[in-house]
């Protein structure tokens, strides 16, 4: 591992020590299980794209489509082709 040194608000250390406590690890457990969120473990897609895609689709097929619970892959694979 790499020895690093950062610098966070105080509402942003609070935050990262409240939620290292409530999962009982440290915040250098925290701040890397964060840092692999935003910019992927494996070189994906960025995150925010994945959001920005997901989000896209949200609300797209109402009750208009009946079949929707039995191809939504079908209907969710157009939407992505569009």
């Amino acid at each position: 591992m790499v020895r690093t040194q950062v610098q966070l608000s105080e509402d942003q250390a609070r935050r990262v020590k409240q939620l290292a406590a409530a999962q009982h690890v440290s915040i250098a457990e925290i701040v890397r299980r964060s840092v692999d969120l935003y910019v992927g473990q494996n070189g994906d897609t960025d995150l925010a794209e994945r959001r920005r895609r997901a989000l896209a689709v949200v609300g797209k097929y109402a009750a208009d489509v009946p079949d929707l619970g039995r191809n939504h892959d079908k209907y969710l694979a157009e939407a992505f082709a569009q």
